[in-house]
């Protein structure tokens, strides 16, 4: 396999697997703020600033990732 395969199956898996991490880490804090707010309604404000931010900062990691794999893809810092 060529140089250029090989970065192209890296950073398809970069990608994948870290949309696939941020939706599964979205969901799950989703519903754990749907229960926490169930539970303790007086909590539903100061929880769901909290869940906000956590969710920018889930985002920002994978497109942290998309980031590094277009530059790979584009950038070619590589060489070849």
């Amino acid at each position: 396999m060529s140089d250029a395969g090989a970065i192209s199956i890296a950073c398809g898996l970069m990608i994948g697997l870290g949309a696939i991490g941020a939706c599964l880490g979205l969901g799950v804090m989703g519903g754990r703020y749907l229960e926490g707010a169930v539970r303790q309604p007086e909590m539903m404000e100061p929880l769901q600033v909290k869940m906000f931010l956590l969710a920018g900062l889930i985002d920002a990691n994978f497109l942290i990732g998309v980031g590094v794999a277009m530059m790979l893809i584009f950038a070619n810092p590589l060489g070849g």
